[in-house]
């Protein structure tokens, strides 16, 4: 039996479209909310998958936890366990791998194409490239040592890394399904009004997108899945 760890740091950032794929490759879905549950054994699971969330992951002095999950982190890419990390799972695995994490040059939320480059076209995203993939974030990473840059936006240079095949963070939210993007809304209604977001067209854009992003989404984690060293 394969066994899959998902951390959630809210519980509307979830798998999403990622978790069905899991289960059809026979993954059993263990879900742990960061800050509240123990998250067990680093090395215990098969796959790890770390989900977004609306802190930074440099806030461990307000949020005490984040030692915790940065420690489960690095153990397990120190032994080159299969991870995944979306949005501020991505960031805290650049944190866990020595990388600065930083605010970026302007909050980057709503939808938009990647511009992969050329080793990102070679590897699992390659079928959104010419998809529009939800952003959702303030904050950016350096690129980890050893890391293979995979996408960017004109926003945000880093959007995707690969290490060693086993590892890959993406500052994206592929997992996002357009049809419950309300729960984001409520959600992250004050960050959404700070910014200036136009919430009934960012609706709009999730209605209209969206669906082209479901549709490539798995696969892009089926290709993940299927690279993964032995």
């Amino acid at each position: 039996m394969l066994r899959a760890r998902v951390v959630v740091h809210v519980a509307f950032e979830d798998a999403g479209a990622f978790g069905p794929v899991l289960e059809e490759r026979g993954y059993v879905l263990e879900t742990l909310q960061a800050g509240v549950d123990d998250l067990g054994d680093p090395l215990a699971p098969d796959l790890l998958l770390v989900l977004g969330g609306p802190i930074g992951a440099n806030e461990e002095e307000d949020y005490p936890f984040l030692r915790e999950e940065l420690g489960l982190i690095r153990k397990r890419l120190e032994a080159r366990r299969p991870t995944l990390g979306v949005c501020l799972g991505a960031q805290l695995m650049a944190a866990s791998l020595g990388a600065r994490v930083h605010p970026g040059p302007a909050k980057e939320i709503g939808w938009s194409r990647l511009a992969l480059t050329d080793e990102g076209r070679a590897s699992c995203l390659a079928p959104l490239e010419n998809t529009a993939v939800l952003h959702w974030h303030g904050d950016t990473f350096d690129l980890p040592e050893g890391a293979r840059l995979l996408a960017s936006t004109d926003i945000c240079t880093h959007q995707a890394f690969d290490l060693g095949g086993f590892a890959l963070g993406l500052q994206f939210h592929p997992e996002a399904r357009g049809g419950l993007i309300e729960r984001w809304l409520i959600g992250h209604t004050c960050e959404l009004r700070a910014a200036g977001i136009d919430i009934p067209g960012l609706r709009a854009d999730s209605a209209r997108l969206g669906p082209a992003l479901e549709a490539v989404a798995p696969d892009v984690l089926r290709r993940w899945l299927d690279g993964l060293p032995d």
